[in-house]
């Protein structure tokens, strides 16, 4: 039987006049991982950090196992700015003790990219105090992930973290022993890594098995059946005041339900997006030329990020970028906007860019710093217009589109100066909205972001009908809003990728393996026919021992898998298993030396 590693009981939380936790009693147990989720202020990161105890609740208690091994990554690092990169990672190792550590060096190659920490300017004997706060979160990320936990305890770890080390890390922690306990906004990510869902809301924490997927068809139903539960109350009521008027109860055959949870929830999911009418809107808004590109060259200072780069994107084209850090997807979209804001008379470095002369242009930067600080919500948005149309006959006010956008009317008075990051940036792109264009530009629109918020922007991009570009690290969003991916694979080019960002991670492993350095040559040996021969015998004994120590680490997992209850015998045998592997990873070093002699 699991042992519960935390327990929390009867825990309660208020901030001010707003309980954000009202008597939640949880458990973790061994081997459980779990994704929390909920609106932003809803309580997620103060239920993390009672369960790490970092903050204390005002009532109840959260108890932990004794001698338990836990791990935190709080949305603030406790980096000591005077260390350098190696201090904080790695410690006091040597060179030759952490890279021969399988462990460490996968860890540094996927959040950092390489062992010798490219981007870094000194590498690991980079000063901590000047990076930014994204490098700051990989460093502390790093830290964790290297130590050996029994619990580890994380509030956003992908933020900051591209494609690749989201999918990196996806991998890390499915492939870890230790119990997880995750907040994230990233679905795609609680899809891979998580088998339980704590869904905060109103104070209260709703319990889900399986992954994200499995969690909203579970809370539909959950509130399918709520919905059910206060129709049927309705109905007694009007049934109640019917018979009080008349004076006599009438008889009345009650409703069955004879359809299934589950068809009568397919029954109410709406049709996919129209692509083919939403184009045909565009091209009426549009006219058929949007951008066309011949033999760009994009430059970032003295720095060429592309090169010769012929595109055209058309009318209601939906176009999801991605690339690896520093590749150049802002600098296009900058490039792009520059030209529509000037009407092409502001040309990038090398080639032409053609505006279409109907384009009018919405671009969300990542810094969101056109907000004035001093309007309300509502002010804010009425400053561009008071209400929008949304097409086929839809429109909406700018009170009705602040409350979809998770602006409540008590919220939509709050000033702009008090408003969190995530709230920033949902006003923004409310704002670029409700000007009406029919071409939006989104850098990183899912930042600060919640579930339900990215949710309903997806819902209203959707039905949008215009070009799009969206550069994000988030593949559930890309994939939902975009029709094609196109990629920045750091070589200069701009290329369209068939299958998605499936296809880019394998592009950009194959970039990776092409780019390594050769493994150094072994000593060198006498070239005569015997060394050869002796070289090839030597070999087949290997790849026999090979083939033997296979079978017996897939035994060894199933043995794993049959005494998972019996926790010495599973530490016996995962000792034994990680004796073998370290055994394997020797002879296949040592094969390969042998197959470049022979």
């Amino acid at each position: 039987m699991a042992v519960n590693l935390v327990n929390v009981e009867a825990v309660s939380k208020v901030y001010g006049t707003r309980t954000l936790l009202d008597g939640i009693s949880l458990g973790v147990s061994e081997g459980d991982r779990i994704g929390v989720v909920g609106r932003n202020g809803d309580g997620k990161t103060t239920l993390i950090r009672m369960l790490a105890k970092l903050e204390e609740p005002d009532t109840g208690r959260v108890t932990q196992s004794g001698g338990l091994r836990m791990g935190v990554l709080t949305q603030h690092d406790s980096l000591d700015p005077q260390a350098t990169v190696r201090h904080e990672i790695i410690g006091d190792m040597a060179d030759h003790e952490w890279a021969g550590d399988a462990k460490i060096r996968d860890v540094l190659t996927g959040l950092f990219g390489g062992l010798d920490l490219p981007g870094f300017g000194q590498g690991l004997d980079t000063v901590i105090g000047p990076l930014s706060g994204g490098e700051r979160r990989r460093i502390a990320l790093a830290k964790l992930l290297i130590a050996e936990q029994d619990l580890l305890v994380l509030d956003e770890p992908t933020n900051h973290l591209d494609v690749e080390g989201i999918s990196w890390l996806a991998k890390h922690l499915q492939e870890r022993r230790s119990a997880l306990v995750c907040v994230t906004h990233d679905r795609w990510f609680l899809d891979q890594v998580c088998t339980r869902m704590w869904d905060v809301q109103r104070g209260a924490v709703h319990e889900y098995e399986g992954g994200y997927s499995d969690y909203v068809f579970a809370r539909a139903e959950r509130e399918r059946i709520a919905a059910t539960e206060e129709s049927k109350r309705q109905n007694l009521m009007r049934k109640e005041l019917a018979w009080l008027r008349r004076g006599a109860p009438a008889r009345t055959s009650k409703p069955r339900y004879r359809i299934e949870a589950a068809n009568e929830l397919i029954a109410d999911v709406p049709p996919p997006r129209d692509t083919s009418e939403l184009m045909r809107f565009a091209n009426a808004r549009l006219g058929k030329t949007v951008f066309d590109l011949e033999d760009v060259t994009v430059q970032a200072g003295p720095k060429i990020l592309l090169k010769h780069l012929t595109w055209h994107l058309g009318p209601g084209d939906r176009v999801g970028l991605v690339g690896v850090n520093g590749a150049g997807k802002t600098s296009l979209l900058r490039a792009l906007a520059a030209a529509a804001r000037t009407q092409g008379e502001e040309q990038p470095a090398g080639g032409s860019v053609t505006v279409g002369k109907t384009v009018k242009l919405a671009y969300l930067s990542q810094e969101v710093g056109e907000l004035d600080p001093s309007l309300r919500v509502l002010e804010a948005v009425q400053r561009v217009r008071d209400r929008v149309d949304l097409g086929k006959g839809r429109e909406m006010t700018a009170g009705q589109l602040c409350e979809q956008f998770g602006f409540t009317k008590e919220k939509q008075w709050t000033p702009v100066g008090d408003l969190s990051g995530g709230e920033r940036r949902r006003l923004q792109i409310l704002r670029l909205l409700m000007d009406e264009p029919n071409v939006l530009f989104l850098d990183e629109p899912t930042n600060d972001l919640d579930i339900e918020t990215l949710t309903q922007l997806e819902d209203l991009l959707d039905g949008w009908p215009g070009s799009m570009i969206v550069i994000s690290h988030d593949r559930f969003f890309i994939e939902r809003t975009t029709d094609t991916v196109m990629a920045l694979l750091g070589d200069a080019s701009l290329r369209m990728l068939p299958r998605g960002l499936d296809e880019y991670l394998e592009r950009r492993r194959a970039m990776i393996e092409a780019a390594a350095p050769a493994p150094a040559p072994a000593a060198v040996k006498s070239s005569s026919s015997g060394d050869a021969r002796a070289a090839k015998k030597e070999l087949q004994k290997i790849e026999r021992q090979l083939n033997k120590m296979s079978d017996r680490e897939s035994n060894l997992h199933a043995q794993i898998a049959e005494n998972s209850t019996d926790y010495d015998k599973v530490a016996k045998l995962d000792a034994e298993l990680r004796e073998l592997i370290a055994e394997r990873d020797e002879l296949e070093m040592r094969w390969l030396e042998l197959a470049e002699e022979a």
